[in-house]
């Protein structure tokens, strides 16, 4: 029986976001995971399927942003679905920041991440400091 998927589980996810850390973001997600990204063509964004593409999606976010971070606000799991709230900042390659909270909403099957859907709120990008 795997271990129960708890909000702990979440904390050390988002602390290796802000590590960059891909290989300490993905440990809680499963083989055939699936990542909706923030933005794309689609009404869910764009789609992200299984480890690899998704390990690869989030080294690309850290690439094109090195300060990259998101600050949580809180995290919580109930039975199979979990949320985790947190403000995002970043520098684009243009110099332009984003800072916006957001959420993730994730679907959890045997203690491991299936689906994470990214949600940021819509603003304007900021002046770098």
């Amino acid at each position: 029986m795997p271990t129960p998927f708890t909000a702990e589980h979440l904390r050390e996810t988002f602390d290796a976001f802000n590590r960059h850390d891909v290989e300490g973001v993905m440990r809680h997600f499963a083989d055939d995971c699936v990542f909706f990204t923030v933005g794309g063509p689609e009404v869910f964004g764009t789609k992200i399927a299984g480890r690899e593409a998704i390990a690869a999606a989030f080294a690309a976010v850290w690439a094109g942003m090195p300060d990259a971070q998101w600050h949580q606000r809180g995290h919580f799991v109930a039975g199979d679905r979990a949320v985790s709230e947190w403000t995002f900042t970043g520098t684009r390659a243009d110099g332009k920041r984003i800072e916006a909270d957001g959420c993730d909403l994730f679907r959890i099957r045997d203690g491991a991440i299936v689906e994470k859907h990214a949600f940021r709120k819509d603003r304007p990008l900021q002046e770098a400091r």
